[in-house]
């Protein structure tokens, strides 16, 4: 309080002395006690009032003593109790952290890590990951700017995140202790299985498998593939000393619909300490892709032929040559080829506005261009009676599919009339038509989308002729026939527009996270953001079943099914207000990454170590790790002059004695009859 204030005070109580005293004792003829109270509420009053107006304030020193940070981090991941140091790790963090000369220098704190990173969770080893990058992206954020150690004790194995030797930051000394045995044991992994999740059947599909092998002897071992007791591939592997890894690619067959699920499993006559990283379970979902197509046409015509032969060489598609008068009923199609309507397809046209499937419209010479003005909006045709050859340039740009230039430039013309051709909206070019050397706005090939429909126009005929070429260019047919199956399978791989629309995977793999997530639509196809959606769980194998709800987010509502043991499960997602369902399901493959390991990663902490200037430690060795914490120099507590300034008298206390004084002024003067 400086001295202006004192002297403020000072005056106040005099002034409010005086004050009082002039109008309760200087005139009065009567000098009662209850003059003497009165006068002293009103130089209570007079005085409160000069104090707000004052507002006094004391400065207060004090001496705080920061200690340094001491990041206790502890593993609580599965792998720790699949090593056996799970009483280990809880008795050497409590024992660190319970320290007393630790406590004296430092400010230590307990924190575990998993897939997560908290504090004051006691440790239970049940982690499904182990994420030790997040440690020091936490602790970064939690002591900023500050020099500290940080004592981790953890088996080194990390199984999602970023490589976390280099995450900590230069002024943090990590010191590892590590738990876990790191005698080298014989060991035999499948460490990573690379796999596509769909095949379409009756196909092949790779699958790229990478195992390793621990040891320093030669090991003979077999390698298999199996799908139930049956095995689809077999393999002799060596390893020795000096070859510790091997990469297999195999193909397999795709003869059945639905979610297949294999195993990768490899063995020898050799005792292993972990038997559990010899198998890695896969699964692939087999498609049908079968597709009945209509090819229909009121003229014979060597593309016909050559159509239905570029197109069966996929066995999942059947071609059937048709005249328009021959077509019973659409349903029984998938994809319609039109080549070249005329007239006679104008009951063909009718009943598929109807019926909605995805058509492929070939034109040329002998077309009606009258009729498809008339049933189609993609294109607008005005065309003359003149014949023109039109050659064909590839669009890089196209992207409704992935499709490479098969050499479309080098191809014979296709025989088209002359005229113009316009393309509307949702229309892409796959091909652009030029006359000889003269490039023209006339699209040559187009794909268009709209909603669930799909549709794609060759706007010449003689495609046979590219057949031809393609083959005596490669000598083979295989990259014709293959444009041709990408065609068909663009029109033949549309989805009907949904209310409810979930989205989820075939399989995951346990242990982890289960996101599922859905779209509800009101009848304008408008996401409805009030929409109450539940989910209802069901294991096939017990027939237990759990409900739960879903969270709303940003254009989609989202639940996470955590905690799901390895089985096969079917769910229902409801819409509570218009009572639509969704059914599906997915399977949960065994496997649990966090059992793959028989030693700690000891490379990978002394590397850590050495980044940050700090040292590894053992379990043995822990009191050295104490003792060298307490005795280290590099870390002294500091202490900080804090200056604190707060009024004299709290204002709000006196207020409510200004208003006491006023009041019992009012009230004792009313009794006496002096207002």
């Amino acid at each position: 309080m400086t001295a202006s204030t004192i002297v403020l005070l000072v005056l106040s109580a005099f002034a409010a002395f005086g004050l009082s005293f002039y109008q309760y004792l200087f005139k009065a003829k009567k000098k009662g006690r209850v003059f003497f109270f009165l006068a002293f509420l009103r130089f209570v009053t007079l005085f409160s009032i000069f104090l707000l107006l004052i507002n006094p304030i004391i400065t207060r020193k004090d001496l705080e003593t920061v200690k340094t940070p001491l990041p206790i981090v502890v593993d609580n991941s599965q792998s720790i109790k699949e090593l056996g140091q799970d009483s280990l790790a809880a008795a050497l963090s409590a024992k660190i952290a319970g320290n007393k000369g630790l406590k004296d220098k430092y400010d230590v704190q307990l924190y575990t890590f998993a897939d997560g990173f908290e504090s004051g969770k006691p440790l239970d080893f049940k982690g499904k990951q182990t994420h030790i990058d997040q440690v020091a992206q936490n602790l970064k954020q939690l002591y900023r700017n500050a020099n500290y150690p940080v004592v981790m004790l953890t088996d080194g194995n990390q199984t999602i995140g970023n490589d976390y030797v280099y995450s900590f930051r230069e002024n943090t000394a990590v010191y590892p202790l590590v738990l876990g045995d790191t005698t080298t044991f014989l060991d035999l992994r499948v460490s990573q299985v690379n796999v596509n999740k769909y095949a379409f059947l009756k196909n092949k599909f790779p699958v790229e498998v990478f195992l390793q092998y621990s040891g320093n002897k030669t090991v003979n071992a077999v390698f298999n593939i199996m799908q139930g007791n049956a095995v689809l591939h077999k393999q002799n592997i060596s390893f020795s000393k000096n070859k510790k890894a091997e990469s297999l690619s195999v193909l397999l067959s795709a003869d059945k619909v639905g979610v297949q699920t294999y195993r990768a499993v490899i063995s020898s006559a050799e005792p292993e300490k972990n038997r559990y990283n010899n198998v890695k379970n896969f699964a692939v979902e087999v498609i049908d892709q079968r597709s009945e197509v209509a090819l229909i046409a009121s003229i014979n015509h060597p593309d016909l032929g050559a159509l239905k032969r570029s197109i069966e060489t996929n066995q999942q598609r059947k071609v059937t040559i048709l005249k328009p008068n021959e077509v019973k009923s659409l349903q029984d199609y998938n994809v319609l080829i039109l080549y070249q309507p005329d007239a006679s397809f104008k009951t063909i046209l009718e009943q598929n506005k109807n019926a909605g499937l995805n058509t492929f419209t070939i034109t040329g010479l002998s077309t009606d261009f009258n009729l498809l003005n008339q049933y189609q909006d993609q294109l607008n045709f005005k065309m003359t009676s003149q014949r023109e050859d039109y050659l064909a340039d590839f669009n890089s740009q196209f992207n409704m599919f992935a499709l490479d230039n098969i050499g479309f430039e080098q191809f014979p013309p296709l025989v088209h009339p002359f005229g113009t051709i316009t393309t509307k909206a949702n229309v892409s070019s796959l091909l652009q038509a030029r006359i000889r050397n003269v490039k023209t706005d006339n699209p040559l090939m187009v794909f268009s989308e709209t909603g669930p429909s799909r549709s794609a126009f060759l706007l010449g005929e003689n495609i046979w002729k590219w057949r031809v070429e393609s083959h005596l260019n490669t000598k083979s047919f295989e990259q014709f026939d293959i444009f041709i199956d990408k065609t068909i399978q663009f029109l033949a791989s549309n989805s009907k527009r949904k209310s409810l629309v979930v989205n989820h995977e075939s399989f995951y793999n346990s242990g982890e996270v289960i996101p599922v997530t859905a779209q509800y639509f009101n009848k304008n196809y408008e996401f409805d953001e009030n929409a109450r959606l539940t989910i209802q769980l069901k294991n096939k194998k017990t027939n237990s079943s759990k409900t739960y709800d879903f969270l709303k987010g940003t254009a989609e509502y989202k639940v996470n099914l955590d905690g799901l043991d390895a089985g096969q499960y079917t769910f229902t997602v409801n819409e509570s207000t218009s009572k639509t369902q969704y059914n599906g399901s997915f399977e949960v493959l065994d496997f649990e990454i966090e059992k793959q390991f028989v030693n700690p990663d000891l490379a990978r902490l002394q590397q850590t170590a050495a980044n940050t200037n700090g040292a590894v430690y053992y379990a043995d060795t822990a009191d050295k790790l104490i003792d060298f914490l307490i005795n280290n120099d590099n870390y002294k507590a500091i202490q900080k002059e804090i200056t604190k300034k707060s009024p004299l008298i709290d204002w709000i206390w006196l207020l409510v004695l200004l208003a006491i004084t006023l009041a019992a002024e009012w009230f004792i003067r009313k009794y006496n009859g002096l207002l």
